[in-house]
């Protein structure tokens, strides 16, 4: 169980990184005008992905969930799958990317990287690391509530996202 709770404790390391890149990038947009979209749902969003690394740790912790090769060498593969995805996306979008929707008016959408083939291709990062993550050390309870109420979340999400866009470039 070890090596697993290191694995959730330098994914939560990651998402830390993360904020620093995403708070410099959310001052970047907001100097060039940038207007923030949809913050109500923001608090939500933290805290379920808080909440997945804790019920990583806690279910198999405290139900003792075993490390199943067959499974847990798979899901370790989308989950680094899942983090290359991320910061393809990050690196491709550049100062535009960052946690909140911030939208600078006048840009042209990003149609390279991964948005070439996908509208949304983080949000593809996130659903099969809430999945994988867990399934890592057999966390299945923790990969259900968190897919579930992450679908609900990014419902929201997607829709603030997509409105923002099409006004920015109208």
């Amino acid at each position: 169980m070890l090596p697993y709770t290191l694995l959730i404790l330098a994914v939560a390391g990651e998402r830390l990184v993360e904020l620093v890149v995403s708070k410099r990038h959310a001052r970047w947009a907001l100097a060039r005008g940038g207007r923030e979209y949809g913050r109500g749902h923001y608090p939500y969003m933290v805290a379920l992905h808080t909440a997945l690394l804790a019920g990583c740790l806690a279910e198999v912790w405290l139900l003792d969930r075993p490390f199943l090769p067959w499974l847990g060498w798979p899901m370790l593969a989308l989950v680094l799958a899942s983090q290359a995805l991320r910061w393809w996306c990050v690196t491709t979008l550049g100062p535009r990317w960052n946690t909140l929707v911030i939208v600078v008016p006048g840009l042209p959408l990003v149609d390279r990287g991964p948005y070439r083939w996908l509208r949304h291709p983080n949000y593809l990062a996130v659903v099969v690391e809430g999945i994988a993550l867990p399934l890592v050390h057999t966390a299945w309870l923790t990969a259900l509530i968190f897919t579930l109420l992450n679908f609900a979340v990014l419902a929201v999400r997607i829709r603030v996202e997509d409105r923002a866009l099409a006004e920015a470039v109208a």
